[in-house]
């Protein structure tokens, strides 16, 4: 059985806008995860954090890594923010 794309927004900040060159695109993935996103970015750009160094939000709330991911969600990782 083929798996459905989902079109997904995913905004960057920090070292994941460095890293991936933009500061949002949108994807077609078969992930259905937050987690299984990720690694799929991970791989197109390169990524250098592990997904422990980030909290993810997914449609304006903070989830865990196994939240379901639907066609038009909007996803952000939240990178570690530095300073006090």
């Amino acid at each position: 059985m083929m798996s459905e794309s989902r079109r997904i927004t995913v905004q960057y900040f920090a070292v994941l806008r460095e890293e991936s060159g933009c500061s949002e695109e949108e994807v077609n993935t078969p992930a259905t995860s937050a987690l299984e996103l990720f690694e799929d970015l991970r791989q197109r750009h390169g990524f250098s954090l592990e997904t422990d160094r980030f909290k993810v939000v997914v449609n304006e709330e903070f989830c865990d890594w196994s939240h379901p991911i639907n066609d038009g969600d909007t996803i952000v990782f939240v990178p570690p923010v530095a300073g006090g």
